[in-house]
């Protein structure tokens, strides 16, 4: 018996479902999403633009909140997991679950109905890819996981781009490139030095069933094809100076710090610093460039 199944001690508070909805999570996604309608070529209306970015904080809340409902036993395992309502015996499974189902019909139903159907449509791929494709079928099963699953998060900004001009172009598919070939590293960076945690789960990350030095070779392999997807809106004439040189900049310390992790050959001794440094600086340069896009289009 996991922390999930032993009964509630405490009744669950608004804190607890707001948890379900990975709040940190959700930021990068509504982020990426709001950046994709930005850099639409026509402009939304605000009051249908603040509808849409709501949906998909609702829908990537309800993903959340579903991913949690199914690794409540996984969770209850990792150090970095244990606090979360499930594990932590706050919550019923069966609230959690409710509460996921909830928030993503409501999400897909609203965006459809207020917005358009084209968004509404990717807004429910990207829900059931995240909780059926990842969470269910690949997260216990292939190391993987993250490499097919990264899918789930890159949809955000197509639902953005979608929700403005009811179509899908070119470079907001490159946006999705660029956050579907970023995961990998973004992740096994993270996974390098939790690895242990995810073995203790069962968790087939690379490290853990492939080993350290294959992980770190991966990393700087992913490295490439995503600075291409980043990069390429410029040459291909689809953004101007702004996002170019930010691209190109950005994207070349993204390297340089890859590379150091990829050829690295000691581990423990240094606490494992250039992995958590590539892992912090993921986070900001998939924001900054996201960011550059927008200010290119709205400066240029």
């Amino acid at each position: 018996m996991t922390a999930a199944d032993t009964p509630l001690t405490l009744p669950a508070e608004w804190r607890d479902f707001l948890a379900l909805t990975k709040p940190r999570v959700m930021t990068l996604v509504v982020f990426t999403g709001l950046c994709g309608m930005l850099a639409a070529p026509v402009a939304i209306d605000p009051v249908l633009g603040f509808t849409a970015i709501l949906c998909i904080a609702l829908g990537a809340g309800a993903a959340g909140a579903l991913n949690q409902w199914y690794e409540a036993d996984i969770d209850a395992v990792m150090k970095r997991t244990q606090g979360r309502p499930l594990p932590a015996g706050r919550m019923d499974r069966q609230a959690a679950l409710h509460f996921g189902v909830g928030l993503a019909i409501f999400s897909v139903v609203l965006m459809g109905l207020a917005v358009n159907y084209a968004a509404a449509g990717i807004l429910t791929i990207s829900i059931l890819f995240y909780v059926l494709v990842y969470t269910v079928w690949l997260k216990r099963r292939t190391p993987q996981n993250i490499v097919i699953g990264g899918a789930a998060g890159a949809f955000p900004p197509l639902i953005g781009w979608a929700a403005a001009t009811g179509q899908v172009a070119l470079l907001p598919l490159l946006l999705f490139a660029t956050v579907f070939l970023w995961t990998p590293p973004h992740f096994w960076a993270l996974a390098l030095f939790i690895r242990m945690d995810y073995a203790n789960a069962g968790v087939p990350m690379l490290p853990v069933v492939a080993g350290e030095r294959a992980t770190r070779t991966q990393i700087g392999l992913y490295t490439i094809p995503m600075a291409l997807a980043a990069v390429a809106p410029w040459p291909l004439g689809l953004t101007g100076p702004i996002y170019g040189v930010s691209a190109v900049v950005l994207t070349a310390i993204f390297g340089a710090m890859a590379l150091q992790v990829a050829t690295r050959t000691t581990a423990d001794g240094d606490k494992m610093q250039p992995e958590k440094r590539l892992f912090k600086y993921s986070l900001a340069y998939l924001a900054l460039i996201f960011a550059a896009e927008v200010a290119d289009r709205w400066m240029a």
